[in-house]
């Protein structure tokens, strides 16, 4: 018997270790991991240096309080600006702590600058941004909402078309009101779907035109998963506000909001604050984390290898055209959008020693951590492989 509360549908399967791409079960068997605590785990289990760092931290100082200077915090902070388009960070301890600091973020500003009812959000109809109340009602996803009334007010939504226009009636959405608007790069509980770069080059347009923010939440996509430090980043858009969360802290809970300095003069003393936000130990985690995929030659090889992987996960398509409909996604955010039932599939998975998790729209979602090797993604390959061959249509 579980005392836990049942809110989550747990498979009947449990694990007493970890080492790089692979889990080990409590009874001894071992898989391949291309869930990594859903693309949490972006240096794979048991990292070395992750290992070392937080031994070493824990010797040292665990947790103290925001009252007082943090110089771990200082230090990835430091190493996220030079990284990034940022001026000003607030850590946070999760994604959805993130989105919802990003929200107050944007309010806020106006609220500073003389415009208090610029308040109202923009997103994606069926988006994802965490599971907090103001976050499900900026998803617009009547799954997330039902039952968890009444409705928090502030948010607006577009629809995101699989087709061009891929925005249609946009302009109309944005009010006298609207204060920004926030999208995922790459939609990830949503089906693994890249917002194109000339959309988001279109939508920094508007937002420049309409004098109001862009929001780009990178919690799932960002941190190196798309084989560039963030995904927006290909489309030379520069955002003015993006929560992150997952691969930053490599397993260890760390959020983020990244900002510009003109939207952070908002956030006075006392406008936002988090307990364990920024707390030494998660911060030495994250400037560890922040050393290793920021280096160009790790980039780079993620780039390399994951297109290798796309490339052969295509050629399967080909191959099975009646089981997998489409590939998805960039780097190593993937998904395969399948004709057969996806649960079902993914069972399958499971039982040839893959793990993966669903997405929306009979997706498959495929993350492997950003350090796996070649020789893992070929095993994970032979694995859908023999799936596909076995599955009886």
């Amino acid at each position: 018997m579980s005392y836990l509360a049942k809110n989550y549908n747990r498979k009947k399967i449990s694990f007493k270790k970890g080492k790089g791409s692979y889990l080990y079960s409590a009874n001894g068997k071992r898989y391949l991991d291309f869930v990594q605590g859903i693309a949490v785990n972006s240096l794979g289990h048991a990292f070395p240096k992750l290992v070392k760092v937080i031994n070493k931290q824990s010797k040292k100082l665990w947790h103290v309080s925001n009252a007082f200077i943090i110089p771990e915090g200082e230090m990835l902070a430091k190493k996220l600006v030079k990284k990034t388009f940022a001026q000003r960070v607030i850590f946070q301890n999760s994604g959805a702590e993130a989105t919802e600091a990003a929200i107050k973020v944007a309010r806020r500003y106006f609220y500073s600058i003389g415009k208090p009812k610029k308040n109202r959000i923009l997103c994606i109809k069926n988006s994802f941004h965490g599971r907090t109340l103001a976050a499900i009602y900026a998803s617009g996803s009547k799954k997330m909402t039902e039952g968890f009334g009444p409705k928090i007010p502030g948010f607006d939504h577009i629809e995101f078309k699989n087709v061009k226009p891929r925005f249609p009636n946009i302009r109309n959405k944005i009010k006298n009101n609207t204060a920004a608007i926030m999208v995922e790069t790459i939609l990830g509980e949503g089906g693994i779907k890249p917002i194109p770069e000339k959309c988001l080059q279109y939508l920094r347009k508007i937002c420049n035109e309409k004098k109001i923010l862009l929001i780009l939440d990178e919690v799932q996509c960002g941190i190196g998963r798309s084989g560039d430090f963030f995904a927006f980043e290909k489309s030379k858009v520069k955002p003015d506000i993006v929560p992150i969360a997952k691969g930053i802290g490599g397993g260890f809970p760390i959020g983020a909001v990244l900002m510009t300095k003109k939207v952070a003069n908002g956030m006075t003393p006392g406008s936002h604050g988090s307990t364990f936000g920024g707390n030494p130990l998660a911060m030495a985690v994250g400037c560890t984390v922040m050393d290793v995929i920021s280096n160009k030659s790790f980039l780079k090889n993620v780039k390399k290898n994951s297109q290798y992987f796309h490339k052969k996960l295509n050629i399967l398509k080909s191959k099975y055209p009646k089981i997998i409909k489409e590939v998805r996604g960039r780097g190593y955010l993937i998904g395969l959008k399948l004709h057969v039932k996806q649960t079902l599939f993914i069972k399958k998975l499971i039982e040839n020693k893959l793990l993966t998790i669903r997405a929306a729209e009979n997706t498959v979602r495929i993350l492997p951590p950003l350090n796996v090797k070649k020789s893992e993604l070929d095993e994970a390959l032979e694995i859908i492989d023999k799936v596909c061959v076995k599955y009886k249509l």
